[in-house]
């Protein structure tokens, strides 16, 4: 047997028992988590450095070894995490709604784990942490497939969270890594819908494609990020600088970073000079439209590709456009769903980009770098929805659960 399939069957045999756990054992665990990170700080930074240096010797982008990348304050983070998903309530078990029907039944809509998840994802070795303690939290088992480059990290991190939480009582197999780097795992994880529930890929656009591609189990696709903000003509200059150099440069290596600037073609003169100042001082590498370049020839020329493209670093694409109509149009048409913004004063254009715009998180005068669990008060998340079935958006412990239907009578049949 695999060692994806056994972890698949433990898993799913652990999931029967952990989706009615009580909430202080799940707490419990979370609690000996955190102390088992605190006390493993040293192994998991040694871990992380193997991997650090793995990934300079492969030459891989400055953007993917951000990502990679633990310190002390990380691990802090991390372990953060596990406190405020502790503190949440529990949402297994929670009654959505109930009704009396004329015949007198009684219908109770109660909120119930997933079962099964699991996460595929890229490089960040907190997702392996941060994905267990969400599911966990909502009672779902979790297994966790990471990329390559984080393995050694990724096994000290599920090793330390696995073994913490069966001392706490959470049954063995709710919380597994897959060890085997070979890329065939992930394909045969993604035919086990016996055993599986859900798909949740974290990463870029090959890795999504491929879990939707070949899935056999639902999948809830996350992550890719072509983000744009759109400055209309009755913007606040001031504020829309500011506003666009803390979407494209406060983080540029994350999923929310603005990777696109639309800008009215009313202001267009007058605003790209000095926003173009801002970037440039901040080293972004700017590409632009023929409408953009004939104000300042020295931007780069942007081709068909760069409107399609997640950049994750710090480069920016501009254009110019005609008005809010061809700014909606550009982003419905390159966008993937994630987060937009719209920079105005006036009211009439914020309600039409809120209505028209298609993603999961629409701004009006603020940056797209908001979009995160923890910044919308969900505690934490396990990743951004940018589809519209079951979750959209920052996806907390809600979107992790399900729900069923529970009918009490008192001897009706049905006529």
């Amino acid at each position: 047997m695999s060692e994806v399939l056994e972890k698949a069957k433990k898993a799913k045999e652990a999931s029967y028992r952990l989706g009615i756990i009580p909430t202080a054992i799940k707490n419990n665990a979370l609690d000996i988590m955190a102390k088992a990170l605190e006390l493993a700080e040293k192994d998991i930074l040694e871990a992380n450095s193997i991997d650090i240096e793995a990934a300079q010797k492969k030459n891989l982008s400055k953007a993917l070894i951000d990502r990679l990348m633990m310190d002390g304050k990380t691990i802090d983070g991390i372990i953060e995490g596990l406190r405020t998903v502790r503190q949440l309530p529990d949402p297994v078990g929670r009654i959505i709604a109930k009704w009396r029907r004329p015949n007198g039944l009684q219908i109770i809509k109660e909120r119930v784990p997933l079962g099964v998840i699991g996460i595929v994802y890229e490089s960040r070795p907190n997702v392996t942490v941060d994905s267990a303690a969400l599911c966990l939290k909502a009672g779902n088992a979790v297994i966790l497939r990471g990329g390559s480059d984080a393995i050694n990290s990724n096994m000290v991190l599920a090793r330390l969270i696995s073994e913490s939480a069966e001392k706490a009582g959470i049954p063995s197999g709710a919380i597994s890594l897959i060890e085997t780097t070979d890329r065939d795992s992930v394909t045969e994880m993604l035919k086990l819908n016996k055993y599986i529930d859900v798909i949740i890929p974290r990463g870029g656009r090959g890795l999504i494609q491929h879990t939707i591609e070949n899935s056999t189990i639902p999948v809830i696709e996350t992550g890719e990020g072509n983000c744009h903000t759109f400055v209309e003509k009755t913007a606040d200059l001031k504020k829309a600088v500011e506003i666009v150099i803390n979407a494209k440069c406060q983080r540029p290596s994350v999923c929310n970073a603005t990777e696109k600037l639309l800008i009215d073609e009313a202001i267009a003169k007058e605003f790209l000079p000095i926003v173009l100042k801002r970037l440039k001082d901040a080293r972004v590498d700017v590409r632009g439209d023929e409408k953009a370049r004939a104000i300042d020839p020295s931007i780069k020329a942007a081709t068909e590709d760069d409107w399609k493209t997640e950049y994750l670093s710090l480069t920016i694409a501009v254009k110019v456009v005609s008005g809010i109509d061809e700014a909606i149009k550009h982003i419905n048409t390159y966008g993937t769903k994630h987060s937009e913004a719209i920079i105005t004063k006036d009211k009439a254009m914020a309600k039409m980009f809120t209505r028209e715009v298609d993603a999961a998180a629409v701004y009006v005068n603020a940056s797209t770098r908001f979009t995160d669990g923890g910044e919308f008060g969900f505690g934490a998340e396990i990743g951004i929805s940018t589809q519209k079935l079951h979750a959209r958006g920052p996806m907390g412990l809600n979107e992790l659960t399900s729900y069923k239907y529970i009918i009490i009578g008192s001897g009706q049949v049905r006529e």
